[in-house]
């Protein structure tokens, strides 16, 4: 058994950075360990945390605004270190954890400071600001594509491809296979625009659904996240169709729904990602074109080159051109089915697993780990000189 050690966990207060944080410390709790996790009042509001989990908020501050505004983050972010520095010298860490946004850095700093192992873990195909600033920092790097953008260099021989964890919902539907789709059976979509809803796909994918022979259209069903000012828009077009169409403004039972669909249309966060590679599920994805460093188009270039998705740049998304990718897909035979297993092949669904494992590659094992191992070799040692000695 392991001993128990402590790890203490950073993320910033975004779902993308929060969820697989709180997918490593369920890890690492079920492998018998204490785990805290440091963030801002914005990131314990988001649900999904293990009830064991202990929660600390310190001061991290956010670099804009002007002179004026990194001054109060440069200050914030110097409380937020000294706060860190004292609370890793009360609950004594074999290692810290960040997964990227400002509530991390703070800790980050603080476990340089006071020499404690450190390493940061990066949800996206291209490496966060604070990622990048800690990068040459830490002592490993933990990634979830094969290409990673403004990764610095030299870099190689601490980076490691362990996925981004996800949920074993999500896992369950990858054993389970890709729906049959017979050629007269029924087409099911799923449309997902992230936290909120994109109206982009509410424009744009009915438009396209309009435009399906008709043949097609009466084997349609859709599940649709909206933006709840376009809801009825949307559920008025697809009416007007004659599509059965469930549109809602939160998923609450993704799993279910994605266990369902034969198809996805969807942005592109690394979490959405690495859940319908993880499934196996076939997709078009239109990045976001706001994202930081534009990091939506990077995520989905493993996908899109493997053949289990593709992708349009938003200014490119057209009823039209959607339209045609339906239709294609949807009458080509097999082609479904194709791209479904070549998004499985880029699914790591032991990304919370070997998370977990670099994690405690950090840390030395406890003195008493090292006696029992010492004492179980020195009997199997002794096993095997008696087992000789019978045998001569």
């Amino acid at each position: 058994m392991t001993a128990t050690r402590h790890f203490l966990l950073a993320a910033g207060g975004t779902g993308g950075h929060m969820l697989p944080a709180y997918a490593l410390a369920g890890e690492l709790i079920a492998r018998g360990h204490r785990v805290a996790l440091v963030s801002d009042d914005r990131g314990l509001k988001i649900p999904g945390a293990p009830h064991e989990l202990e929660t600390h908020v310190l001061p991290a501050g956010r670099v804009h605004g002007g002179p004026v505004g990194w001054v109060k983050a440069a200050l914030a972010i110097r409380k937020g270190r000294r706060m860190a520095i004292d609370l890793i010298r009360d609950f004594d860490p074999g290692a810290v954890v960040g997964f990227g946004g400002y509530p991390s850095l703070p800790s980050l700093l603080a476990a340089r400071a006071t020499k404690t192992p450190s390493m940061i873990h990066e949800q996206n195909a291209v490496l966060g600001r604070t990622n990048r600033l800690m990068a040459r920092r830490v002592d490993a790097i933990a990634v979830a594509y094969r290409n990673i953008q403004r990764l610095p260099k030299g870099l190689d021989l601490k980076t490691h491809m362990t996925g981004n964890p996800v949920r074993e919902e999500i896992i369950a539907i990858r054993d389970e296979g890709f729906p049959p789709l017979p050629e007269d059976g029924i087409l099911r979509l799923l449309i997902v625009g992230g936290s909120l809803g994109a109206t982009v796909l509410s424009d744009v994918v009915p438009a396209a659904v309009a435009m399906l022979p008709k043949a097609l259209l009466e084997r349609l069903q859709v599940v649709q996240q909206c933006r709840e000012a376009d809801i009825e828009a949307v559920r008025g077009k697809y009416a007007e169709l004659g599509v059965a169409a469930d549109c809602m403004p939160y998923i609450g039972d993704f799993p279910e729904r994605l266990r369902w669909a034969h198809l996805v249309i969807a942005r592109a966060g690394a979490s959405t990602v690495a859940e319908l590679a993880c499934a196996g599920r076939p997709a078009i994805f239109v990045p976001y074109p706001h994202a930081m460093d534009n990091h939506q188009t990077y995520n989905v270039v493993d996908l899109v080159e493997a053949g289990g998705a593709l992708s349009f740049a938003q200014s490119d998304f057209t009823p039209g051109a959607l339209a045609k990718q339906l239709q294609r897909m949807a009458l080509e035979q097999g082609a479904l089915e194709a791209a479904a297993d070549h998004a499985a092949s880029c699914g790591l669904p032991d990304a919370t697993r070997d998370l977990a494992d670099l994690v405690e590659s950090l840390v030395p094992p406890p003195l008493m780990d090292v006696i029992r191992v010492g004492a179980s070799r020195q009997r199997k040692s002794a096993g095997i000189a008696a087992a000789r000695r019978e045998a001569q």
